[in-house]
């Protein structure tokens, strides 16, 4: 009973990250658990067996919002699929021991991903005028969605980050597009992992209080989207992704690190964390007081075009 409050716990929060930032429901699950004692490959299945309902519910509303360029959905949602099937088949083949390190070196590096990408970076202004093409679309759904079974996530972070940095459609249509495309990605993964491992080594138990947390945490994102600043969020996430699989790293029999070197590299991936979000903290006060003077300036020069 404990272990599935702690998994719908999970469940929450990865979605509260998801609704928030558009991307880290996978990676944060799948580190969660991780840690709790469940095989990667496993972990990477329950996790796409999870999302397969929140994901239909998610591009619903996206779609019915307006915010699905279907012709971007298309043309990423396909190898995205093909590239998740592979991922979950090539995962499902690896032992143990070496799905283990694999699989948390992949979430360390998209932890650290997401912590530099909300830190230190801002979205481009999207150019219209210059469409997405298959031949841009095609490698990245091809690469996310093999990065998203192999590593337990990886859809949104890669392709999300992707659309964004190419700054050829609007924020809104990337996310709904993206979240549109994770619908064939998860589907295509679980079929994946059924092939390599069958459902009987899959808790679907553990799937639906993941999925029941998931749900209950919609509401409670869309709050937590309009009041807590996404620069913010994003630090503090990718932060717990890189410390929680920096910990399953060192204590595996293929780093086989002293306690001693183990204390060194904790305190310094907390300092680096701390300092990221401090970073973030102070970016986007300077933000909103640059947004408060240019919305003062505007409002004093059309007091004073009225006065005239």
């Amino acid at each position: 009973m404990q272990t599935l409050v702690l998994l719908g716990f999970v469940g929450l929060l990865g979605q509260l990250i998801n609704g928030s930032l558009g991307m880290g429901y996978g990676i944060s699950t799948t580190s969660a658990l991780l840690v709790i004692g469940t095989s990667p490959a496993l972990a990477s299945a329950t996790v796409n067996l999870s999302q397969v309902g929140s994901q239909f519910a998610s591009g619903f509303a996206h779609w019915r919002f307006g915010n699905v360029d279907w012709a971007v959905v298309w043309r990423i949602a396909v190898p995205g699929a093909a590239g998740s099937f592979a991922g979950a088949v090539f995962l499902s083949r690896l032992s143990t021991d070496a799905a283990g390190p694999l699989m948390s070196t992949i979430l360390l590096v998209l932890g650290t991903y997401l912590l530099a990408r909300f830190t230190f970076r801002k979205l481009p202004r999207p150019d219209l005028s210059r469409p997405l093409r298959t031949v841009f679309l095609a490698p990245v759904g091809l690469f996310a969605g093999f990065m998203n079974s192999t590593g337990g996530g990886g859809w949104g972070p890669v392709g999300t980050s992707a659309l964004l940095a190419s700054g050829r459609l609007e924020p809104r249509k990337v996310i709904g597009s993206i979240s549109v495309g994770e619908s064939a990605v998860v589907v295509a993964g679980s079929i994946g992992f059924a092939v390599g491992l069958g459902f009987t080594g899959i808790n679907i138990t553990w799937v639906a209080v993941l999925l029941l947390g998931g749900l209950l945490a919609a509401p409670i994102a869309a709050w937590l989207a309009s009041h807590v600043p996404a620069r913010m969020l994003g630090s503090l996430v990718g932060g717990l992704i890189v410390f929680t699989n920096t910990r399953v790293l060192m204590g595996s029999e293929a780093v086989e690190a002293s306690p001693g070197a183990s204390l060194a590299v904790y305190c310094a991936v907390a300092l680096v964390w701390a300092g990221a979000v401090g970073w973030s903290l102070r970016a986007h006060s300077i933000e909103r007081r640059e947004h408060r003077t240019a919305a003062t300036t505007t409002e004093h020069f059309a007091a004073a075009d009225a006065a005239d």
